[in-house]
């Protein structure tokens, strides 16, 4: 297996297909998920001449399963040790959910030449949960929820998600795709129960404003309007306002997972953004 060890010993897992001296694109995956999330999209970007590169969090799928680490300012200083390891240069980082504020963090701390361009897909920033300054957030006792789920039955609970919300199977009329259930329950299930019970408070409760005013690069957004589990309202709707250069799509009807639902039309804006 490719590995990156960080430097406070962490073992990381990655994937690195296609020419070395083409551009990269590093795909950063949503709780409590791991790098196979993204594998259509890998495929369909080497298709098109890239070098694509996505790891597994720590703590998730085939990385260390940390008790320690599991917040955002590690999971950047994590992504920055794989592109150090790497040698990468002039990246494009796309990121889902989680991974879309992993992706900030970084993008506002990383070194010049290392970012290209930014894509967040149903990402969280600028912050989920409700406070004074998020009046009109999601009240911390939702991800409370969460957590007991997870610590009460962690394979039930995650049987639930991809069945209901996570890709609106709960809506009159979806139609269930098993194998995209199957595959979401695996992926979390070969994470660690602590990190991903961990990662909770860092995909809510993390505030990303001053991350996206610090970003230089040009960001997309790229949002489902029946997104259940990141409501567009709370996220994309605001995160575009705090940006520099940013562009915002949505689609009617999706959902939080609407890149594995709908790939051909996700992958085409996400390439036509690429490249522009």
């Amino acid at each position: 297996m490719a590995i990156v060890t960080t430097s406070d010993g962490t073992n990381l897992f990655y994937k690195d297909w296609g020419p070395k001296d083409a551009q990269p694109v590093m795909f950063h995956h949503g709780w409590p998920l791991s790098a196979d999330d993204w594998d259509g999209q890998m495929l369909f970007f080497l298709s098109a001449g890239y070098r694509v590169i996505a790891h597994d969090r720590r703590g998730h799928g085939r990385s260390d399963q940390t008790d320690t680490g599991n917040e955002m300012d590690t999971y950047a200083l994590d992504v920055a040790a794989i592109v150090t390891a790497l040698d990468l240069y002039d990246v494009i980082h796309v990121g889902h959910s989680t991974g879309g504020g992993e992706v900030a963090r970084y993008a506002a701390r990383a070194e010049p030449g290392r970012v290209a361009k930014a894509m967040l897909i149903s990402a969280v920033p600028p912050v989920m949960v409700r406070s004074t300054r998020n009046p009109d957030g999601i009240p911390i006792e939702l991800f409370d929820g969460f957590r007991g789920a997870l610590s009460r039955n962690r394979a039930e609970f995650y049987k639930a998600i991809p069945s209901g919300p996570f890709y609106g199977f709960n809506r009159e009329g979806a139609q269930a795709r098993q194998g995209l259930i199957d595959n979401w329950w695996r992926q979390g299930m070969a994470g660690g129960a602590k990190a991903q019970f961990d990662c909770i408070r860092a995909f809510s409760e993390t505030d990303f404003t001053e991350d996206l005013e610090a970003i230089t690069v040009p960001i997309l957004f790229l949002h489902g309007e029946d997104d259940q589990i990141v409501p567009i309202g709370n996220s994309a709707h605001k995160a575009i306002g705090l940006v520099r250069d940013g562009m915002l799509k949505t689609y009617p009807g999706l959902s939080h997972g609407l890149f594995a639902t709908h790939p051909d039309m996700v992958n085409a804006d996400l390439l036509a953004f690429a490249r522009s």
